[in-house]
């Protein structure tokens, strides 16, 4: 990916700016850029509010630490500060990834089926893909996208997108653009609300949308929660989440700001309440590896902007493949059990289930009983494959014992990380075996495989040693991200 040229961050409130290239970055926090000492100087008393922060600083401490008091998670569990990473998400995100990595030369056709049982997930999934199908212009398109899907606030220019192209596209249930189609299967019920979702709700100013979203994602009583995440990650890390959850905006750091004024109207649906959890985070939803990697010029530390140039690289290459593709979207609203009613049976060479395999949602026996007949055959396509992540197996099935029997000066973890080593996982023969995982398969005329083809069985565990190249990078992002290496992934066949 070639490095993004960024604009000159010397842009004020009232919308005025620089529109120069940025060559270099600020030396203290490498989240701007400037195109030179005049436009930095004169930027300066705006940006050293955010700069010269205490939370951009190698100093700064938790709340709970500075007024010597107990943190609020210090205590008996009572259920209500569930975290919820972004690999959960029923959003769209691995099939942009699939379509644009298609390797050159693929014209097969592609059929690719989305199903969630939230309506709030599916319709913003129509949303986006219509804005897909119907771009004139993909720069402005991957943008358009990158807004509607991430950001609390978008621009009048992505309002009239939304009024123009989607909502009169709506209109129908089945939609073809060349070799292209979309069909959108609801409950007669389900449409009337759909198409709220291209309209803000009456009244709701940008004052009041951000007091709303504020009011959650700012919560005084959640400031433990916010703080004990804030202390592993870097300075600089600190004050770009900082700047998410004050504007919600997806953006690189020193971008302008002022056209962002209409409430985004697929995410505020309700005038009285934000509906996405404070932590929400559209970089945890994404691989922290690629976005770290991703080029950003000389401000190195964004990592909004880097995940903004990624996204936005990522959906230009989807919008060229399905540009001129055999390719046809059918978006469900089911549950997923009842997904066999729906979807043909043989009709699938891929499923993903995300976490649905975990215990808490239908367990492996009912996933496996219930999605590997939609595979194709092992005649027709002998690589058909169901994939399913544990989320939550391991964690849900350790004992008191299991959780300190390692917390011994002695023991083989705790020498393990004196030397900083990464761990080892147990054999998987040994988790299938010990969980009932495997031993039901022969009944569903089913078989886990024995080596994945996919994805990654262990993809979150840490994989380099200390001293290698990367090594810290790599276990900096797993400490400060949504996911903690217990996390695995199994793939099935169709026997």
């Amino acid at each position: 990916m070639a490095t993004p040229s960024l604009p000159c961050a010397n842009c004020s409130p009232d919308g005025t700016s620089c529109q120069n290239a940025g060559k270099s970055s600020c030396a203290n926090c490498r989240l701007v850029t400037y195109c030179g000492s005049e436009c930095q100087k004169a930027h300066w008393p705006l940006h050293k509010l955010d700069c010269k922060s205490p939370l951009n600083s190698t100093g700064w401490k938790p709340d709970w630490v500075v007024k010597h008091r107990a943190p609020a998670f210090v205590g008996p569990v009572d259920g209500s500060h569930t975290r919820f990473g972004g690999q959960t998400s029923g959003d769209m995100r691995n099939v942009v990834k699939t379509i644009a990595q298609l390797p050159p030369g693929h014209d097969k056709p592609i059929e690719i089926t989305l199903n969630d049982r939230d309506l709030y997930i599916v319709a913003r999934n129509a949303i986006m893909l219509l804005i897909a199908l119907t771009a004139d212009d993909q720069d402005a398109a991957a943008e358009c996208i990158i807004h509607v899907w991430y950001s609390s606030f978008i621009r009048k220019s992505d309002l009239d997108i939304l009024e123009q192209r989607a909502a009169e596209s709506l209109l129908g249930k089945t939609w073809t653009f060349g070799k292209r189609s979309l069909r959108l299967v609801l409950r007669k019920f389900a449409w009337d609300k759909v198409l709220r979702f291209l309209n803000t709700p009456v009244g709701l100013t940008m004052e009041r949308a951000n007091k709303i979203r504020k009011d959650v994602t700012l919560a005084k009583s959640r400031i433990d929660y916010r703080d004990r995440h804030f202390l592993l990650i870097s300075p600089s890390t600190r004050l770009a989440k900082q700047r998410f959850r004050e504007d919600g905006l997806l953006l690189p750091f020193g971008a302008g700001r002022s056209e962002f004024t209409v409430p985004n109207p697929t995410l505020f649906q309700d005038t009285d309440a934000w509906q996405m959890h404070d932590s929400a985070d559209p970089v945890e939803g994404w691989s922290a590896k690629d976005v770290d990697m991703t080029p950003n010029g000389p401000a190195t530390s964004d990592v909004y902007g880097k995940f903004f140039n990624h996204a936005h690289s990522t959906l230009k290459d989807f919008l060229g493949r399905i540009s001129d593709h055999d390719i046809s979207f059918k978006l469900l609203q089911v549950d997923a059990a009842d997904l066999p009613a729906h979807v043909q049976k043989g009709s699938l060479d891929l499923i993903e289930v995300s976490n649905i395999s975990d215990e808490g949602y239908l367990g492996i026996h009912r996933t496996v009983g219930l999605m590997v007949p939609l595979l194709s055959s092992p005649v027709c396509n002998p690589h058909a494959t169901l994939i399913t992540l544990f989320m939550n197996l391991i964690e849900e099935n350790m004992t008191q014992w299991d959780r300190v029997h390692d917390a011994t000066s002695t023991s083989a973890t705790t020498q393990r990380l004196l030397k900083y080593l990464p761990f080892t996982r147990p054999p998987i023969d040994e988790l299938v075996d010990e969980f009932g995982i495997r031993g039901f398969t022969h009944y569903l005329q089913a078989e886990m495989k024995e080596q994945q083809t996919i994805v990654e069985r262990w993809p979150f565990k840490l994989k380099l040693r200390p001293g290698q190249d990367g090594a810290q990078q790599e276990f900096d992002r797993m400490l400060g991200g949504s996911v903690w290496g217990k996390q695995f992934y199994l793939e099935w066949k169709r026997v």
